[in-house]
């Protein structure tokens, strides 16, 4: 493999207006933040734009792209974050939707983001995008967690060597931030040439004069299509026509022909070999390296011995937080706020359909204000908060490690673990990270469980203030409850749906660290705030909703109706009925009412954990819904939905009848 000497390298700067050229800039130039998954590129986009988006230390975060658009020294930019990508050759959806808006909006710059300690991995990508020949930035991120390993790159060495700008950044504290902005107007076309030998050489040069003549990137399309990029061919199908592609794939075939060996194949390992050498040439490595306690915490979080008893501590340190503390911080809210509101209206000796319409028991302040922010957002705050912790740690991608071989067993695959495990955190979200994976079948399934009986961060929080009240007992009795119903509903998605293909599972693992405090609490301040927006005016339209369905006989009708389900079967008080209906709407507003229930003496030990399962399991929200029509298509959507809710009311029935038996009325 023969590369061009440093020395000799000659850059060529961004044509027309850059950062100096401050008034004279009128074009938006596009800056496109590409990297691998979990590098940063979130957090530098938050910083260069001044929004925010959520950030966690584990890959998977960023699912769709983002725009914003911000004006350094007078020139106009449209800043683009985009979800991970391994290479140009493509291997998920996510990957295609990065590469697509690189060939098709063809960006001004493109800014990659390496994690320093993974700069091996991030200098194969680097290779592929210098192809493009679009001037470029390189952001050593994450430089400090380097520095604690004993690596040190000389950026200044491998700026010479690339020909183009390298920053060195610490994203999570700001670092850099500057320095990038001004090296975005300094981007540079990097003249580096490998060399993939003259055979396959010759063969880019053929089809690249062979391609469209108003194709742009021809000469890496050409390098893509002697790797046989499973995507591509089609694409350029539609955008060109069938017609203007034939000369194309008569010569693919005649090259394939004449070139000996699997051409992927040779062409990576050139590139293996090149971003060996530049990493060998500008990073060094201490020989004796310092092994923290996060080293140690780190791999014993992986292995069951340890993992199981670190996992253990962790959900009981959970517990018994949202226990002690959102019931303080709840008491508190009752005490500064609801009480005095409520003996303020009573004193006001309303008429009764006022005095119901407002603090009723389907009123809109008891049932719509209160239950948001007053039952609902002390859970969530502190939830949120102790989850934010865990997602910044680091701790949730070891979690998947350790979870691995049970959940290969049920036929998720690796790389699909983490999806699940974000359903923890969202299950919108972690539907739409599923887009990664290319199989169906273990798509399906992975779909199919995550809005199942996996609870959202907002759910299992409330859930858990609700069982803390009737006791541990039926805490745990409800942990087992949805793990059994996961394992089996896998295990049979997995017997009955055919397929014998397998993904491969590629993850990485990101350290541990110690989280930022501030990082946490930013993120924790704007998921309350998201959830005000989207929840409050879903809790109060219910409220409504609720109050005069009451008043008009409505509600009534429907629980004699659904006695025989609700009552006979479920075993619950038709009450229930009104958690139910809040369900469709909003789950927290149905946990909430739940909370209340118990609270009131209303619902048995046995009716809260049946209320609880019921909840978690039975009704996906309209969001996962939306976007599980967006993923498996809507007619699957569907289906899913309504497997989801038959099989949950029948296993809940079931269970209702176990605990009847083994615990008792």
């Amino acid at each position: 493999m023969a590369i061009s000497p440093a020395e000799s390298q000659q850059s060529r700067p961004i044509e027309g207006p850059g950062i100096a050229g401050a008034s004279s800039g009128t074009k938006v130039k596009k800056v496109a933040l590409i990297g691998l998954p979990n590098t940063g590129k979130t957090q530098i986009f938050n910083n260069l734009t001044g929004e925010y988006s959520i950030v966690a230390n584990y890959p998977g975060t960023t699912i769709e792209m983002r725009r914003s658009p911000i004006t350094i020294k007078g020139q106009r930019y449209e800043i683009i974050d985009t979800p991970g990508l391994h290479c140009l050759y493509i291997h998920s959806e996510e990957e295609i939707a990065v590469r697509d808006m690189i060939l098709s909006e063809a960006p001004d710059v493109i800014v990659q983001c390496i994690d320093a300690s993974q700069h091996k991995q991030s200098l194969l990508l680097t290779a592929e995008l210098l192809e493009l020949e679009t001037p470029m930035v390189l952001v050593l991120n994450a430089m400090d967690e380097m520095a604690r390993k004993g690596i040190w790159v000389d950026s200044a060495d491998l700026e010479k060597t690339l020909g183009i700008p390298v920053v060195e950044s610490v994203a999570l504290r700001g670092l850099g931030k500057e320095e990038l902005k001004a090296a975005i107007g300094k981007a540079k076309r990097s003249t580096l040439d490998i060399k993939y030998g003259f055979k396959i050489e010759n063969s880019i040069n053929e089809l690249t004069s062979a391609l469209p003549f108003d194709m742009e990137f021809k000469h890496k399309i050409a390098t893509l299509l002697l790797q046989s990029d499973p995507f591509l061919e089609k694409s350029l199908e539609r955008k060109f026509g069938r017609e203007r592609l034939v000369q194309v794939r008569m010569l693919l075939t005649n090259i394939r022909h004449q070139v000996q060996g699997n051409l992927r194949q040779i062409i990576n390992d050139r590139r293996s070999q090149w971003a060996d050498g530049v990493s060998d040439a500008v990073v060094k490595k201490q020989k004796a390296v310092y092994k923290g306690i996060s080293h140690h915490i780190t791999q014993a979080s992986r292995q069951p011995l340890f993992g199981i008893p670190i996992f253990l501590f962790l959900m009981a340190f959970v517990y018994l937080a949202v226990v002690y503390v959102s019931g303080a911080l709840d008491k508190l809210i009752n005490f500064i706020a609801v009480e005095p509101v409520t003996r303020l209206i009573t004193s006001f000796s309303l008429p009764l359909f006022w005095n119901d319409l407002l603090i009723g028991n389907h009123g809109i302040l008891t049932l719509g204000f209160f239950n948001a922010i007053c039952t609902v957002l002390p859970i969530l705050s502190v939830f949120f908060f102790i989850f934010g912790c865990f997602e910044d740690s680091g701790y949730i991608t070891n979690f998947t490690v350790l979870t691995k071989n049970v959940f290969e067993k049920i036929g998720i695959p690796g790389n699909a673990i983490t999806s699940l495990v974000l359903g923890f955190g969202c299950k919108t979200m972690a539907t739409l990270s599923t887009r990664g994976l290319t199989i169906r079948k273990e798509k399906y399934i992975a779909v199919f469980l995550i809005a199942f009986a996996i609870p959202c961060s907002a759910q299992l929080g409330i859930s858990m203030a609700i069982l803390a009240r009737v006791g541990l007992s039926a805490f745990l009795i409800v942990f087992a409850v949805l793990v059994l119903c996961e394992v089996g509903a896998g295990l049979l998605l997995n017997t009955i749906i055919k397929g014998k293909e397998e993904s491969w599972f590629i993850q990485v693992i990101p350290p541990l660290r110690f989280p930022s405090l501030r990082a946490v609490s930013r993120k924790t301040y704007h998921r309350i705030v998201d959830f005000l927006k989207e929840a409050l005016p879903i809790f109060l339209l219910s409220a409504v909703g609720l109050f005069f369905f009451e008043k008009t006989g409505l509600l009534a009708m429907t629980k004699r109706a659904m006695t025989p389900m609700i009552v006979n079967w479920m075993g619950l008080p038709q009450d229930i009925l009104d958690v139910f209906l809040l369900a469709l709407a909003r789950r927290e507003a149905a946990a909430g009412l739940i909370l209340k229930m118990v609270d009131s003496g209303s619902l048995t030990y046995i009716q809260s954990i049946i209320a609880v399962v019921v909840t978690t399991i039975s009704f996906p929200c309209v969001a996962n819904v939306i976007a599980i029509g967006r993923e498996m298509g809507w007619k699957t959507a569907v289906m899913m939905t309504t497997l989801i809710f038959v099989s949950s009311f029948l296993l809940v029935g079931v269970l209702r009848w176990v605990l009847v038996l083994f615990v008792g009325s």
